[in-house]
């Protein structure tokens, strides 16, 4: 089969185009004939070299999300059979193959059936950011109707699909954003407000959307030193949730505002083999909403196939691309 690999870490033209046998199929998993993929900061942060002791052995094939056809079912496997399109966040990390390969071998607990309202290309853009909004919202903040939410990054990655999934909750939700564009963008995924952060301060919106008491969950996608606006953001007893949180913070807020604070990092099931049939359950959950059109994942319309890796990193790394950068095979 083709793969893309890289044989060390660096830039995005390290990727370089091979034929290596296929992956054997084990029990418990499947063989899927890849059809689209999509970049997740993740992805190229491994190749970049930032978060090496998650990285795949060299020659590594990156890439955990993926849409396809399944072309051959391991022992034990039942709810799945040959021909079935599926779409998962499989693999890419430590101990996994990776989605940028004509082939993947994904374990059965990983996959769910592919949203049939869907094409392969729209299809690859969920997995991994609709978990973690999932994660994030619904196991971890257990959202509930009438609540007000905060997301930070509202036509990010993650952050578009949690402004949706917010919305679905019953909640009444505001949206961060970088300009007028995105604001109206992040309406039309069902935002009741988009905030510019370039020209309103925290205690501007806090002021603005709760009257000044604060929200009651904060979603912050931007993590790091953003973190102390989503503290200042919180009402007393909130609860903030972070996906990005490698940094040092002063947690003082966290304390005299008596918040909740929840981390969510969505690869512990693949590294650690732990837990992986949640993210089946979420992602059959996640096909029906959308088949009900009632959730849709953002592509930026620039178009890429496994042949332009390095044009697609390039994209999606420039902090230019809106929604989620995608390629097919």
């Amino acid at each position: 089969m083709k793969a893309w690999i890289i044989e060390q870490f660096g830039h995005p033209n390290i990727f370089k185009e091979i034929n290596i046998s296929p992956p054997e199929v084990l029990p418990n998993h499947v063989l899927i004939r890849v059809k689209a993929t999509s970049v997740n900061p993740v992805d190229y942060k491994i190749r970049q070299g930032a978060v090496p002791d998650i990285a795949p052995e060299f020659p590594a094939i990156l890439h955990g999300d993926i849409a396809g056809v399944i072309e051959a079912v391991g022992e034990g496997v039942q709810n799945f059979r040959v021909g079935d399109e599926v779409y998962a966040c499989a693999g890419g990390v430590k101990g996994t193959g990776g989605a940028l390969a004509e082939f993947i071998l994904a374990d059965v607990d990983l996959i769910a059936k592919k949203p049939q309202t869907l094409s392969m290309k729209e299809a690859a853009a969920l997995p991994l950011v609709s978990i973690t909004a999932w994660e994030g919202l619904y196991d971890r903040a257990h959202i509930q109707a009438g609540q007000t939410v905060l997301v930070y990054g509202g036509t990010g990655g993650v952050g578009h699909i949690g402004v949706q999934l917010a919305k679905l909750a019953g909640a009444k939700v505001a949206a961060t954003v970088s300009s007028d564009e995105k604001a109206q963008l992040a309406k039309t995924l069902g935002a009741d407000a988009a905030i510019n952060y370039h020209t309103q301060p925290v205690e501007e919106y806090v002021s603005e959307y709760t009257n000044g008491e604060g929200f009651d969950i904060v979603f912050d996608t931007v993590g790091n030193d953003n973190l102390q606006n989503a503290f200042k953001a919180a009402k007393l007893n909130g609860t903030v949730v972070s996906v990005v949180s490698l940094s040092s913070q002063d947690l003082t807020l966290l304390h005299t505002k008596g918040l909740s604070l929840h981390l969510v990092y969505m690869l512990i099931p693949m590294l650690f083999g732990v837990g992986r049939e949640r993210h089946g359950q979420i992602l059959a959950a996640l096909t029906q909403l959308v088949d009900e059109g009632k959730l849709h994942p953002l592509l930026d319309p620039k178009m890429f196939s496994f042949a332009d890796i390095a044009q697609a990193h390039q994209h999606a790394e420039s902090g230019n691309a809106v929604g989620k950068v995608t390629l097919t095979l």
